[in-house]
């Protein structure tokens, strides 16, 4: 059982305990994560995925097909769906139409028949967006080769990447990344405030674990966490996009999130080897914000 109404049930079935005990006990199994509850924040947002079936559409829209960075993968909502108080996205080996296929085009989006792998993007875009907070995600990843999913914010103004980009979590080829990323001169080129961490340098059991990857985002700077152990700080003195941006900073605007499983592409590596369905299995996202 992931839910905390779940575990808070069975412990209340299970022990025989006096009524003055019972909201103690309460308060404390069905509050947020204890790093969350320090008396400056406030819950704002959250899908805790306790509702089996299709994700929320009031918290989630879908990227479709071929998106980015010479992807493999076909990105569909049949991927996603919520079960046992989880989003479960799911990557698959399988052939499915390339339905932007141009015959003669040397293009990645268009060139094939068809994609040989599937899975799922989800985004918070034109629902749900924030300016600064607190950003948390209880997940487990799989780190086999090819695989790339990711837990991040993009900017809500301005053309990629003068709009902004935070990596909370972002995982390919045995490394662990927090990244944050606004433009230079050159169009289509970010630059990176990026922290590689090898996943080889955690317990040996890491993968198979829950973590906590956070966020907290004010107006001085972003800092990247993972189970509490901050992994990248980067100062918004740092961010400014250049001359003749629409946006000045990415980092003092409204930010919505993705959460996506990627296969192979520019950074995720080959997955050819890798025996699928691989499984994402997010446990909640949250956002906090400083109460007034």
């Amino acid at each position: 059982m992931h839910c905390a109404k779940c575990r808070y049930n069975a412990i209340m079935t299970s022990m025989n305990l006096k009524n003055a005990i019972r909201p103690i006990l309460c308060a404390a199994l069905l509050a947020p994560a204890s790093h969350a509850l320090e008396c400056n924040y406030k819950l704002v947002w959250s899908d805790e995925f306790n509702i089996d079936g299709v994700p929320n559409p009031g918290n989630w829209i879908y990227e479709h097909g071929f998106v980015r960075n010479n992807e493999l993968q076909w990105y569909q909502p049949d991927n996603a769906t919520c079960t046992n108080g989880m989003l479960v996205i799911e990557g698959r080996r399988e052939r499915v139409p390339n339905a932007n296929h141009k015959p003669g085009s040397n293009h990645w989006r268009n060139k094939g028949k068809f994609a040989e792998y599937t899975s799922a993007s989800l985004k918070t875009k034109g629902l749900h967006s924030w300016k600064y907070g607190r950003f948390e995600m209880r997940a487990k990843i799989d780190v086999r080769p090819g695989l790339w999913p990711a837990f991040w914010t993009l900017g809500v103004e301005g053309e990629w990447p003068g709009n902004g980009e935070i990596d909370i979590m972002e995982y390919y080829q045995g490394k662990l990344l927090a990244n944050v990323a606004c433009a230079t001169q050159e169009r289509f080129t970010p630059k990176w405030d990026s922290v590689k961490t090898p996943v080889s340098s955690f317990p040996k059991d890491w993968a198979d674990q829950f973590h906590i990857w956070r966020m907290d985002w004010d107006e001085e700077s972003i800092k990247l966490y993972v189970d509490d152990r901050l992994f990248n700080e980067t100062k918004l003195v740092d961010t400014f996009n250049p001359e003749g941006h629409s946006i000045k900073n990415p980092f003092h605007q409204p930010h919505y999130i993705l959460v996506n499983l990627a296969i192979g592409g520019k950074a995720g590596g080959d997955p050819s080897a890798t025996e699928f369905p691989s499984r994402y299995e997010i446990d909640y996202v949250r956002v906090y914000q400083v109460k007034e």
